[in-house]
């Protein structure tokens, strides 16, 4: 019988260790934070059978967690494509993101921006080489020859303006997952002890 016991307490740790790592991913982009979030419940829902936080709870939960992955994108995409982002901005944001782990907190808040604004500046530049219309700063569509140095379509002010929206994006989409991962974590915690 100790056995049972001891073999659910086990069960009870690596479920609550992937919901810890789980809400640290939220923010960490190389973890699955909401995957892991949403797996140490169900595994916490399984461990007794479903008795105490039933299927139906843990499908709302999983509605919860499919809501927190498609804020996290469409917030990040909408505030990029608001402005008119190049997909380079995207990626620019993505890989300063990735680099960020590496700067702590001030590189998870900043290394996105400086990606977005670099993938934007390189974006520019290619289109202009390219000799394709360019939105500048402003919005007006300008062409290459017809833009002064220094004036409103200086791609150096597109692209801050650009990464700006992007970044001003990913960290609302941040924002709404986190809540999210903890509104999961409270409706399993409430059917868990209720």
């Amino acid at each position: 019988m100790e056995s049972i016991g001891s073999a659910n307490a086990l069960w009870w740790l690596l479920s609550l260790g992937m919901v810890i790592v789980g809400i640290a991913g939220t923010v960490l982009p190389a973890l699955p934070g909401v995957v892991l979030v949403f797996a140490g419940i169900v595994l916490g829902a399984w461990i007794d059978g479903f008795a105490r936080v039933s299927g139906w709870t843990v499908a709302f939960i999983g509605l919860l967690a499919a809501a927190a992955f498609a804020v996290d994108y469409l917030a990040a995409v909408l505030g990029a494509k608001k402005v008119g982002a190049s997909r380079l901005a995207l990626v620019g944001a993505a890989i300063g993101t990735v680099l960020g782990i590496f700067a702590g907190l001030v590189g998870l808040l900043f290394m996105p921006l400086i990606g977005a604004v670099i993938g934007e500046y390189v974006a520019l530049k290619r289109q202009r080489a390219r000799g394709d219309a360019v939105l500048a700063a402003d919005g007006t569509v300008v062409l290459d020859a017809a833009v002064p140095a220094g004036s409103s379509g200086n791609a150096g002010q597109r692209a801050a303006k650009v990464g700006l929206a992007t970044w001003i994006g990913l960290l609302l989409g941040t924002v709404a997952k986190i809540v999210l991962v903890f509104v999961m974590v409270g409706v399993f915690g409430v059917a868990l002890w209720w």
